[in-house]
């Protein structure tokens, strides 16, 4: 089991929050690289990361995406959420998740944004995100691993879903289930912001 780890928020007037996510990354990784005693080559041949940019993320000068973190987190043999967390205890039997706790991943360049509301510990991976998409944004995801499913539950505007090649329109109120073991992305083609729910499954095994 993967000792507990104390991460160590950066503090004073520059800090950001950023530095703070940057710096759970990098500690985060680094103990549970060092728990499997993986080397930088050795990790970077499981997940498809290159070495430099897994040098650059634990001396916190780099901010992995959330494509690198889901390579990571499969090659770790964790979640996303595990990377995030400060902490690898037993879960209860009900778990609250603060505002506080809740990690924004994306940042669009006109300002829309990608949260990780809560996911689960372990390889096999449920997640619930929010999501927001200003006009003229889009996000290209990477495939993930077979059997992945996402349910997409649009509450304001129109979002546009493509899966490999397909193109389809998701209006508000209207929830759509996609596989996503398959290239895949999201983007606002309209004039409003899109916002929307997303929650995801990526079994550890394939079906």
């Amino acid at each position: 089991m993967t000792k507990k780890v104390n991460i160590q928020i950066p503090v004073g007037d520059s800090a950001t929050p950023e530095d703070a996510v940057m710096v759970a990354f990098a500690q985060r990784i680094a103990s549970l690289r060092g728990h499997r005693k993986y080397t930088f080559d050795e990790l970077a041949r499981r997940s498809g990361v290159s070495k430099g940019t897994l040098v650059q993320i634990e001396q916190e000068r780099a901010n992995p995406s959330i494509s690198t973190l889901c390579r990571l987190a499969t090659a770790l043999g964790v979640s996303v959420a595990d990377l995030v967390s400060s902490s690898s205890e037993a879960p209860l039997a009900v778990t609250l998740v603060g505002a506080a706790e809740t990690r924004r991943l994306w940042t669009g360049p006109r300002g829309g944004s990608a949260v990780l509301l809560a996911g689960t510990a372990g390889p096999d991976m449920l997640e619930m995100w929010r999501w927001e998409l200003q006009p003229g944004e889009r996000f290209e995801a990477t495939r993930h691993t077979r059997g992945t499913r996402e349910l997409i539950h649009v509450l304001a505007g129109k979002l546009t879903l493509e899966v490999e090649g397909k193109v389809t329109i998701i209006a508000a109120g209207v929830t759509a289930i996609a596989h996503t073991d398959r290239a895949h992305a999201y983007s606002n083609s309209g004039k409003t912001p899109v916002r929307f729910f997303m929650t995801v499954h990526e079994p550890a095994k394939a079906p």
